[in-house]
C-alpha cells in the first residue's frame, strides 16, 4: 500500500484499557495521524471510548474492527496472552500492526505472528515504546561514537507494587501476569539494543500467591565477556534506574529508564555531562511516528527494532520462564518446551 504525503496514517484502537488511552492521546501529537475507530469485545465500552477520544466510529468487536476500510495500521493493546490472535486477526485482514510489549507470551507464538505478516507483507512492530524515546535515542548515538568506550556492562531495574488481586491481570497466569512479562521485558529489551543476544542466560525469581513470578533477577553474558543485571518486581516500587559502564565514561539514568527523562555521562574523573532530551506527551508518539514513517517508506518492520531482534527477546525470556519454572496456560510451544537445558540462550528463528 502507497500512503499519500498528504493524507494522515489512519489507526484503529484495538482493546480499550490504559495502555490503549494513553497510546490514543499521544497519537494527537503525530502531525500525520489520526485514530479512525476503535474496536472492543463490548460495543458500550467502544462507544464510550471513542466518545471521550472523538473517534468517529466504535466498533463492538474486533473483528469488525480489522475489516474496517479506513483503517491502515491496528493497535494491538489486549492482555498479553491475546496479543498472538489479535495480530493474526488484524494481519489476516490486511493491515499493519503495531502489538503491545510484551509481543506475545513466547517465541513460538511470535514466530507465528512474523511469519504470517512476512508472508502477507504487511507491517509489523511490537510497541516497545522506549527504544523510541529521544533519550534513548541520544544515549545510542553516545554508545556508538564511542562516548564511553568500550560498554562493558549494563544494570537496569524496574519495579512497582500491586496490590494482591488474583482477578488482576498481573497476577492471572492465564493473562500472561508476572514480573517477567510485563516489567523485565524493559530491561531485557534495553540490555538487548547494546549488546545483541546473550550467549547464556542466569536466572532466579520467587512466585506470587498465584504461581507466576513475583520477583525475578537475570543476569545475561555476551560475547567479549560483557554482562547484564536485570531486575523485576511487582512487589516493590524500585527507583527504575539503568547504568550504562564503560571504560571511559558510564551513563546513570535520572527516575525510570524507560520513561522520558535525563541521564547523566560520567567520566573516569568524575566530571559530570547532563543531558535533557525533549520529548513530547507521555513518549508513546514517538514510535507511532516511527510506524508512519516505515509505512510511507514501503518498509515492513523498523530498523530500529526488527522482528528478528523482538524475537531475540521473546527466546531470552523462554530460557528465563525454563529456569524458573513458569508456564503459562494459554501458551503455544515448540517441540521440547521453552529453552535450552544448560543455561544458553536459545536460537530465535526469524
Amino acid at each position: 500500500m502507497t500512503f499519500a504525503a498528504d493524507r494522515p496514517i489512519r489507526w484503529g484502537i484495538l482493546g480499550t484499557g490504559r495502555i490503549a488511552s494513553a497510546f490514543t492521546a499521544d497519537l494527537a501529537l503525530v502531525p500525520d495521524a489520526e485514530v479512525a475507530a476503535v474496536g472492543s469485545r463490548s460495543p458500550a465500552t467502544a462507544a464510550a471510548f471513542a466518545a471521550r477520544f472523538g473517534i468517529s466510529r466504535a466498533h463492538g468487536t474486533y473483528e469488525d474492527l480489522v475489516a474496517d476500510p479506513d483503517v491502515d495500521v491496528v493497535y494491538v493493546s489486549t492482555p498479553h496472552a491475546l496479543h498472538h490472535d489479535h495480530a493474526l486477526l488484524a494481519i489476516r485482514a490486511g493491515k499493519a500492526v503495531l502489538v503491545e510489549k510484551p509481543f506475545t507470551l513466547d517465541v513460538a507464538q511470535a514466530g507465528e505472528v512474523v511469519a504470517a505478516a512476512r508472508t502477507a507483507g504487511t507491517f509489523l512492530m511490537e510497541a516497545m515504546w522506549t527504544r523510541f524515546l529521544p533519550h534513548v535515542v541520544r544515549i545510542r548515538e553516545l554508545v556508538a561514537a564511542g562516548r564511553l568506550g568500550d560498554v562493558r556492562s549494563l544494570t537496569a531495574d524496574i519495579g512497582e507494587w500491586f496490590p494482591p488481586d488474583a482477578a488482576h491481570r498481573l497476577f492471572a497466569p492465564e493473562l500472561g501476569g508476572g514480573a517477567l512479562l510485563d516489567l523485565g521485558v524493559y530491561p531485557l529489551s534495553f540490555a538487548s539494543m547494546l549488546f545483541g543476544a546473550p550467549r547464556r542466560v542466569t536466572a532466579v525469581s520467587d512466585p506470587a500467591f498465584t504461581g507466576v513470578d513475583a520477583q525475578t533477577t537475570v543476569v545475561t553474558q555476551y560475547d567479549g565477556g560483557r554482562q547484564a543485571a536485570l531486575f523485576a518486581t511487582l512487589e516493590a516500587r524500585s527507583g527504575c534506574r539503568a547504568g550504562i559502564n564503560g571504560t571511559r565514561a558510564r551513563i546513570e539514568t535520572d527516575g525510570s529508564f524507560f520513561t522520558p527523562g535525563p541521564f547523566r555521562v560520567v567520566d573516569l574523573d568524575g566530571s559530570v555531562e547532563v543531558h535533557d532530551v525533549a520529548h513530547s506527551g507521555r513518549g508513546l508518539c514517538h514510535q507511532a511516528a516511527e510506524v508512519g514513517r516505515c509505512l510511507r517508506a514501503g518498509e515492513t518492520e523498523s530498523p530500529v527494532l526488527p522482528l528478528v531482534e523482538t524475537l531475540s527477546v521473546l527466546a531470552t525470556m523462554d530460557e528465563v520462564r525454563r529456569q524458573i519454572g513458569l508456564r503459562y496456560p494459554a501458551e503455544v510451544r515448540g517441540a521440547g518446551g521453552p529453552g535450552n537445558t544448560d543455561g544458553t540462550r536459545p536460537t530465535a528463528k526469524g
